[in-house]
């Protein structure tokens, strides 16, 4: 409710019994300075004060009042309020208020002006905030750099150390000289017509990878068993049975010391050649050894026309009486599955396995189910894997002396050893095979051809001309 002027004259008590019972805790009840004339009424400049005050504050926090013994009751301000009242009396006066008439709006609080000064406040602040916050992100920037540093310098630090062993076991009495590798591709030591045979053999297999495998995949440890390292002259020889791998492994004895005293191939025999450990395979290795060999060393593989290859293995590992091994392990298997009412002493030998027996064995899906193939007749691109490892020098049986000399003349190794030179008598020929393959019949040939198809194209063997299936 609005301010009204007190109707008990200057005598009057403004805070009775009452009022005093009602302000006395906060103080409201006030006479100096007088808020009413003389004659009763408000001066025009409190008025004017008060009016304005009461207007800009809320209705709850309007002044509380302190009523007279007569009952009349005059609103005083507050202790806070009558301090306010009185900054604002001694402020100079902005408009005129008009007392008669309704009370005027409240004016709108003006916008805060723009302070230059509080926005360079503000600008200064921020600058100092980053100045602060650059010493923090220049560490964190460099301690990231420093270890990124020290891992870079430990990783080089463990390859290089163990170049360095490597070249210290193959340089130790000897002069420096090039790696296999840098003389096949520098050529210059070397005829250039056995070099055009192996770079054209290395370009066919190249576009048989391309043109006939479609999923490429990582190499495993188990895919490098068959790898033989010859840390000393830096050589990598993937070795396949059937393929003069028992003569190649003699030759790699000689070079790597473990033949002692025997300087000739030939001396070692056959079955010493063939113990575990003699030699070390590449599957023996770290990863990181494993990817430098495969990055620096010569790797060489001796391939052989697929169908001589097996027809070898089966005479090797069937007709021959001393093989009771091979007999017991997989004979008594073909003999048990693959013939009709078998004898009794045959199921337990099993040293009587006709070639189409044979066949039969291989060409049966329950096979490669049970167990993976034996070495001996396992395909080449299973055992070596010539689409994952770029092989250097690819060899063939039936190139075996000039292909053998020229990787040892790579190696720079001829005047120290000698590739042997095998019987032609006992060796399977074409002529042979043929024979072999007449008794089988052309469904069966058609799908050991599928069998070994890889092999056919990968290493440019042609299809036999005694196959009927065509």
């Amino acid at each position: 409710m609005w301010l009204q002027p007190s109707t008990s004259g200057a005598d009057s008590d403004p805070c009775g019994e009452k009022g005093l019972n009602q302000g006395t805790n906060r103080g409201l009840c006030h006479t100096n300075p007088p808020l009413h004339t003389q004659s009763g009424g408000l001066s025009s400049v409190h008025r004017s004060v008060l009016t304005a005050a009461t207007a800009r504050r809320p209705a709850p926090l309007l002044p509380r009042c302190c009523a007279s013994r007569s009952g009349l009751c005059q609103d005083v301000l507050g202790a806070e309020e009558h301090q306010r009242s009185e900054s604002r009396i001694h402020a100079p006066v902005r408009h005129q208020v008009d007392t008669s008439g309704p009370p005027p709006e409240p004016e709108t609080a003006p916008s805060s002006a723009h302070d230059p000064r509080q926005d360079s406040a503000r600008v200064l602040g921020r600058f100092q905030s980053l100045r602060m916050r650059k010493p923090k992100v220049i560490r964190m920037v460099f301690a990231l750099s420093l270890g990124c540093f020290i891992m870079v310098v430990v990783y080089f630090n463990s390859n290089l150390k163990t170049a360095s062993e490597q070249v210290g076991e193959r340089s130790s009495g000897q002069k420096s000289r090039r790696s296999p590798l840098q003389t096949l591709y520098d050529g210059d030591q070397i005829e250039s017509a056995v070099q055009g045979i192996h770079h054209g053999r290395r370009e066919l297999l190249e576009e048989g990878c391309s043109s006939y495998t479609r999923k490429r995949r990582v190499l495993i440890p188990e895919d490098l068993k068959h790898i033989i390292v010859d840390d000393q002259h830096g050589l990598l020889y993937c070795y396949v049975p059937k393929v003069a791998c028992t003569n190649w492994k003699r030759v790699l004895m000689v070079l790597t010391g473990v033949a002692g005293s025997h300087r000739d191939p030939l001396a070692i025999p056959a079955n010493e050649a063939h113990v575990p450990g003699n030699l070390r395979t590449l599957s023996e290795y770290s990863t990181s050894q494993i990817n430098q060999r495969l990055r620096t060393y010569l790797k060489f593989v001796f391939v052989r026309e697929p169908f001589e290859r097996l027809v070898s293995a089966y005479r090797n590992k069937f007709t021959r009486s001393y093989n009771t091994a091979f007999h017991k392990r997989y004979g008594t298997k073909i003999v048990r599955r693959h013939r009709p009412d078998p004898q009794p002493e045959a199921l337990e030998r099993g040293n009587d396995v006709s070639f189409e027996e044979f066949v039969y064995y291989l060409v049966d899906p329950a096979t490669q189910r049970e167990e993976p193939f034996n070495e001996h007749w396992e395909r080449v691109h299973s055992l070596c894997h010539p689409c994952l490892i770029h092989y250097d020098v690819v060899g063939k049986y039936e190139t075996l002396e000039q292909d053998s000399r020229y990787v040892l003349q790579l190696a720079g190794v001829e005047d120290q050893v000698s590739f042997p030179t095998s019987s032609k008598s006992t060796r399977t020929t074409g002529d042979m095979a043929a024979q072999f393959f007449k008794n089988i019949s052309p469904f069966y040939q058609k799908k050991l051809y599928n069998l070994f198809r890889m092999d056919f194209l990968l290493f440019n063997y042609t299809v036999p001309a005694y196959l009927k299936f065509r």
